[in-house]
């Protein structure tokens, strides 16, 4: 169980500072784009509450976007750069979170932050562990096995994920912006 504990710190130890990254990248060298109008933006927020997602489109893209990342990452895993690879991975997460929760405060302010969270639920309740498992193992390994519970589990994670995001977490994002649109 201390491998456990000690694997959680060593991902957060690089995930934090890529956050933090993140969002001072927004706040001082990204600044200039920031003034543009972009998907955190009122416009953006009116016409997202009007479009019709294509379910037989969003699949195959979903499947990319979440499943790609996951495969790279596990077939790295077995190699002897699985800790370089968790490590740039959990960085760029961090990163990029920190970009997009700061473009949204930026474009939005806490409409935005709201935005970001009603975003990321439900599917990310099941994304998050599938990806820690497989973290945990490339941090922890060769001290730990990979067995066929964690597959079985990171497998139903991400798929339970993709139906989420798919049919649930466009509703809620219409109903956020409806909110948002009233209050505007």
């Amino acid at each position: 169980m201390r491998i456990f504990h000690l694997g959680k710190r060593q991902m957060l130890a690089f995930f934090v500072p890529g956050f933090l990254l993140g969002i001072i990248y927004v706040n001082f060298a990204a600044e200039k784009y920031m003034a543009e109008a972009g998907i955190f933006s009122d416009l953006f927020l009116s016409q997202f509450a009007d479009m019709q997602i294509d379910i037989r489109s969003y699949l195959p893209y979903l499947i990319r976007l979440r499943a790609v990342p996951l495969l790279l990452l596990a077939a790295v895993s077995f190699t002897r750069l699985r800790k370089a690879a968790a490590i740039l991975f959990l960085l760029w997460t961090g990163f990029t979170g920190g970009v997009t929760v700061s473009s949204a405060v930026y474009g939005l302010g806490l409409r935005g932050s709201l935005l970001c969270a009603a975003a990321l639920l439900p599917q990310f309740l099941f994304y998050i562990p599938a990806f820690v498992i497989l973290l945990w193992y490339c941090i922890s390994a060769p001290g730990t096995r990979w067995n066929r519970q964690k597959t079985i589990f990171v497998i139903a994670a991400m798929a339970a994920g993709i139906v989420l995001e798919l049919w649930v977490n466009p509703e809620l994002v219409r109903a956020f912006t409806a909110l948002f649109q009233m209050r505007a």
